[in-house]
């Protein structure tokens, strides 16, 4: 049994690596639907236990906020905030600032996925008005979306994975990897500027042909008071023994109920794959943890809350991250870091995770989501473009990230 659920695993996590295999029509969810139902039908674990083993908490948190940000994205919310705030730029210095902390912030409340699929048009769109080069300020959009997702559990699907299953309160949560995001967003600013010198080198004031975009301000006045409150009732969830999901969740109802857009066209713009592919996930992971794969991992695996496991837990993601990305990586290490049961390394996975995105073009979702619309509009982003200022932009920031978490853990704030 042991050897048909490390088969089975394997199979999946190829399936995942290579999502285009020559003469086999496969992709990420594909992979892990495949590898959920063969743990199924070869009796690694029984059709009860694959029902149990679906983390419904996260399910229910990425449902519920994916509803909420549909949504806003009918109405135009996301296309007025990017347009309105980057226009407002008047040299490529400053455009650049704007575009990296609007995405930024954005994507810590908003999934970063979603983000980056509704800014980047835009982005393109307002370089092309100013006759600039979309390319920096596309990667720089990226490498901000990941950085920014990482101090909130609604950043990015990782985190909330890591929120739910650590149970961190969202206010702590914010708390401690704030200082971590926002240091890195300056950093990044000024890392773009070095490594696209020559885009950034002129002191040409920007002048941008301003274009008429459609937004529903009448459904805005439920849409976004709505959005708005749910983000206050996750800081105080705990006080009023409120789950996040279900705070999330009774927020997409309002929304559905309250907005002017008709809820068939909303469930339409639900990403119903991504919660698949997260189904099967935890199926195929709990396939291998039961057949005690994991177990001496868990027991020879040094990580200790200290100074060797966050460093160890950053090297671990970087490595990991390229080769299955973010998101499986840490449905994977969710065992491990149950049974460390560290709010230290919990944080540091979160941290980790998301900033190893940016190291290459598959370290997470947002960068592939990025480069394909980007594509679809006629701008090609190379992957050793990339990964040349990927890489330097992770080892800056996840040493930011190791140097923050420790100094919290060595003054007792974690």
């Amino acid at each position: 049994m042991v050897t048909t659920a490390v088969i089975i695993f394997i199979i999946t996590f190829l399936g995942i690596i290579f999502t285009r295999l020559p003469k086999v029509n496969i992709d990420r969810p594909s992979a892990a639907f495949f590898g959920a139902v063969a743990m199924i039908l070869f009796g690694v674990i029984t059709f009860e236990e694959a029902v149990i083993a679906i983390d419904y908490n996260t399910i229910a948190l990425l449902l519920g906020m994916m509803i909420i940000i549909a949504v806003l994205e009918i109405d135009g919310f996301f296309t007025l905030i990017a347009e309105k705030t980057i226009s407002l730029s008047r040299s490529r210095f400053q455009l650049l600032f704007i575009v990296v902390f609007v995405t930024g912030i954005a994507s810590a409340f908003l999934v970063n996925d979603a983000v980056v699929l509704l800014f980047t048009p835009v982005i393109i769109q307002i370089c092309r008005s100013g006759k600039l080069n979309p390319i920096p300020y596309l990667i720089a959009e990226i490498f901000a979306s990941n950085i920014g997702s990482a101090m909130a559990i609604t950043g990015n699907p990782q985190n909330i994975l890591i929120g739910i299953n650590s149970e961190i309160p969202y206010g702590k949560f914010l708390l401690h990897l704030l200082p971590i995001s926002l240091i890195g967003l300056f950093i990044l600013v000024f890392l773009m500027k070095i490594i696209f010198r020559t885009d950034f080198s002129s002191k040409e004031k920007l002048i941008f042909h301003e274009e008429e975009l459609n937004y529903d301000y009448a459904s805005m006045k439920f849409s976004v008071p709505i959005f708005a409150i749910v983000l206050i009732l996750f800081f105080f969830s705990k006080m009023m023994n409120l789950a996040i999901p279900v705070i999330a969740l009774t927020g997409a109802s309002l929304i559905l109920i309250l907005g002017k857009i008709k809820p068939s066209k909303v469930i339409k713009e639900v990403d119903w794959v991504l919660l698949l592919f997260f189904a099967g996930l935890f199926i195929v992971v709990h396939g291998i943890e039961k057949v005690g794969v994991l177990n001496p991992f868990i027991e020879e695996t040094p990580l200790t809350s200290n100074l060797n496991g966050i460093v160890g837990i950053h090297l671990l993601s970087l490595f990991l991250s390229q080769i299955v990305s973010n998101v499986p990586y840490t449905i994977l290490m969710l065992p491990i870091l149950k049974a460390a049961s560290s709010d230290l390394l919990w944080l540091s996975l979160a941290s980790a995770a998301t900033l190893a995105g940016n190291a290459t073009i598959i370290g997470a979702v947002a960068n592939l989501i990025v480069i394909e619309v980007a594509r679809a509009h006629g701008v090609e982003i190379k992957f050793w473009q990339f990964m040349k200022a990927g890489l330097i932009v992770t080892a800056v920031t996840m040493l930011v990230s190791v140097v923050i978490l420790y100094i919290q853990f060595a003054y007792s704030f974690i």
